[in-house]
């Protein structure tokens, strides 16, 4: 996928107004609530309450505030398009994402802009982070760590870069029979709401198995809850069941 700077230096026969163009259709596309997407908006958007919801609880801000989240320094790993991003930087947070693919972070630009939603934007691994003297209030890494093949050195970064009684949020799979069956068999072959190959179930993380990674850097885990699924509204919810799609909230000590 092209960035910026190639777009600038294509031959003349690319219309880079057209480019452009593409791009920001791509970006509506993505937050188009009856569009292709709308399943991963759907899903997104009760993990977006929960997760304001533990930010608000772990830093005592009251969420009926317009900016409630002013003061506050957000790190989303894994970005994607910037779909927490951008409603966690409307209330006033100063976020950062980063994206490992350029795609994304380029339509996640492109959408903020359009929007005039101030967040800041790279194209880099949480690793780069670390040559920086920055540590964040809350970090948010949501459906990353299944794709990742050292799960360990991710658990790790996240906890370095989290300041002391910081928030960590990690959103995820559990690695259960009834998430195989639910997470892959059913939204990738079944119902077609996710390509095919979208999980690999033996990446899939036990939440015992976050805690034992996290305790290493001293994190406590807070609170564990599940995501699921209601076909007969056809919405999502939180759920104390956390055998599928779950949250786990945890705390850094002073």
């Amino acid at each position: 996928m092209l960035d910026k700077s190639q777009l600038s230096n294509r031959p003349k026969m690319l219309d880079q107004q057209a480019e452009i163009a593409k791009f920001d259709a791509l970006a509506r596309e993505w937050r188009d609530p009856k569009g292709k997407f709308k399943h991963v908006l759907a899903f997104n958007q009760t993990r977006l309450t929960a997760i304001e919801d533990a930010i608000a609880g772990h830093y005592q801000r009251d969420l009926t505030q317009d900016v409630c989240f002013e003061g506050l320094s957000i790190l989303d790993i894994g970005c994607g398009v910037g779909l927490l991003c951008e409603p966690l930087a409307s209330q006033g947070a100063d976020v950062t994402g980063i994206d490992a693919s350029a795609h994304n972070v380029l339509l996640a630009q492109r959408h903020a802009k359009s929007w005039s939603i101030k967040v800041e934007y790279q194209h880099c691994l949480a690793d780069d982070l670390l040559n920086k003297p920055l540590q964040y209030d809350v970090i948010l890494n949501t459906e990353v760590i299944e794709h990742v093949d050292d799960q360990r050195q991710l658990i790790d970064v996240c906890c370095q870069l989290l300041k002391p009684g910081g928030l960590l949020v990690m959103a995820t799979l559990n690695r259960t029979i009834k998430s195989y069956l639910i997470a892959i068999i059913g939204a990738e072959y079944v119902m077609g709401y996710l390509p095919k190959g979208t999980h690999d179930w033996r990446h899939f993380v036990k939440p015992q198995e976050i805690d034992n990674m996290i305790s290493r850097h001293g994190l406590t885990t807070i609170k564990v809850e599940g995501m699921r699924f209601n076909p007969f509204f056809n919405q999502w919810k939180t759920s104390r069941q956390p055998d599928v799609n779950y949250l786990l909230y945890a705390q850094k000590p002073l």
